[in-house]
């Protein structure tokens, strides 16, 4: 049992044969991908506090200096995003911030909300008025905080980042696995297409990497809604000195990740942080959502990199790029799916998401998909055209 599942109610175990083979896998065992895919995004960072203090993260700010986008600077990313081709806004926040920052709960109060969640769920509402597809990430959530903010969200994420207790998440307000993968599990019982992932390098072993990656595994197969993992190196920045994994270590988790997770959940490196050209070969197929207009905010010392640099690493692998929206279109009605879509979507079209009859998607997102506008034929595009085209 991991620390906090049984505190968490997560009933996950993880069999030890199926450890040892997975500690045995290396490159050579997994198939590279017949297509590399992204997600063209904006990074909108809606407070910068954190009720966590992990010792390898510079994107919280302490009590004091947080702050907190207001609505209109919400509304302004997502106009540049949209001006530029982007189907997603990714919003991020650190876990439960107004727990923990009186002045973030004051501002938040002083708008007329009692918590982050419900002003979440507004700013999801602005960007899918300004024409993109919200994908939150707002760390550790309980099921009731997930359902707040579900519907106007095309997808969600949390990084599980580890099983095992480590160092790195020191001090009085440590991030505990078992709450990590309660929240994995919220998103399944709630038919959330979601994003997870694992970090690599923060002091866990290879035993704790096999068990991460294999507890994942689990929880997909009983509630089929991940749509894919990152594979994410610690990196240098001034908070952390500790280095980072090399490139074979970085090889070999990654072919552990594909050889982990059955085929239709994507195995992705953030290629601001990583070699992705080494990669590919060990079964990546997704270079996560890139942004042409913003910041990575969580870690600000590496850029993303231009559009033109995912056609180079695509070239350099002999694959196609494609793009993808935030919602893997494994999980959208088929109505909404690649040459499916007529320019209607009956009552009743939700259903069909990846096994025919669950509704995966909202029918505020199957609106926005549907819609006959500029946004939804942006996103139709992208469905349509499969492969990208680029700008630069």
């Amino acid at each position: 049992m991991f620390p906090g599942a049984s505190e968490y109610g997560v009933d996950i175990a993880v069999d030890d044969a199926a450890v040892e083979d997975l500690l045995e896998v290396s490159p050579n065992d997994v198939d590279a991908p017949s297509a590399l895919t992204f997600s063209r995004n904006v990074f909108i960072p809606l407070t910068t506090a954190c009720r966590y203090t992990c010792t390898y993260c510079t994107y919280f700010d302490p009590p004091g200096q947080a702050t907190l986008l207001s609505l209109e600077e919400v509304r302004e990313i997502c106009r540049r995003g949209a001006d530029a081709g982007c189907t997603e806004a990714l919003f991020t926040f650190g876990d439960d911030p107004d727990e923990r920052y009186t002045e973030i709960h004051a501002q938040l109060a002083e708008w007329g909300h009692d918590s982050i969640h419900t002003y979440l769920r507004e700013a999801c509402e602005v960007a899918l008025e300004e024409g993109l597809l919200p994908h939150a990430n707002p760390g550790d959530q309980t099921r009731e905080q997930m359902a707040a903010v579900a519907d106007v969200n095309a997808s969600m994420g949390v990084m599980l980042e580890t099983t095992a207790e480590v160092g790195a998440h020191a001090g009085p307000r440590r991030k505990i696995p078992g709450q990590r993968l309660r929240t994995l599990q919220n998103a399944g019982e709630l038919d959330v297409a979601f994003t997870t992932g694992i970090l690599v390098g923060i002091g866990e072993n290879w035993r704790d990497r096999a068990e991460s990656l294999l507890a994942i595994r689990e929880l997909h197969e009983r509630y089929d809604h991940i749509q894919e993992v990152i594979v994410q190196p610690v990196v240098e920045n001034e908070r952390w000195a500790d280095g980072s994994p090399d490139l074979a270590t970085m090889r070999q988790v990654t072919a552990m990740a594909r050889a982990a997770l059955p085929e239709e959940v994507s195995v992705q490196v953030p290629p601001n942080l990583t070699p992705a050209t080494e990669l590919i070969d060990c079964g990546v197929d997704d270079l996560g959502g890139v942004s042409p207009v913003t910041d990575d905010h969580i870690n600000p010392d590496y850029t993303w990199p231009a559009l033109r640099e995912l056609e180079e690493i695509a070239a350099s692998a002999a694959l196609p790029l494609e793009e993808r929206l935030p919602v893997y279109e494994r999980f959208l009605p088929p109505v909404l799916r690649t040459g499916g879509f007529d320019g209607r979507v009956a009552d009743g079209a939700g259903s069909g998401g990846s096994d025919g009859s669950r509704d995966w998607i909202s029918s505020t997102i199957r609106n926005a998909l549907a819609a006959d506008d500029s946004a939804g034929e942006r996103y139709r595009a992208v469905l349509r055209d499969g492969t990208a085209t680029v700008t630069h």
